[in-house]
């Protein structure tokens, strides 16, 4: 997604069941890394960006953090 100033509304689907849900993103304070819960499931949803200067995006990632990483 392309970067405009100060906040970016964002539409995601939740990882557990699917719901979709808007979610704000202020990008003046860098790189983030939170958690938000689903209204229709109150399961957490990890949501991580990053900010990419050189091609001036946001990289959004959505992790349900209910998957093992080995």
């Amino acid at each position: 997604m392309k970067i405009a100033e100060g906040e970016t509304r964002q539409t995601i689907e939740c990882p557990h069941c699917g719901h979709h849900l808007h979610i704000m993103l202020d990008h003046s304070n860098g790189d983030q890394d939170f958690f938000d819960e689903c209204p229709n499931c109150c399961h957490d949803i990890h949501v991580k960006f990053h900010i990419d200067d050189l091609h001036r995006k946001l990289d959004v990632t959505i992790i349900s953090d209910d998957e093992q990483v080995y």
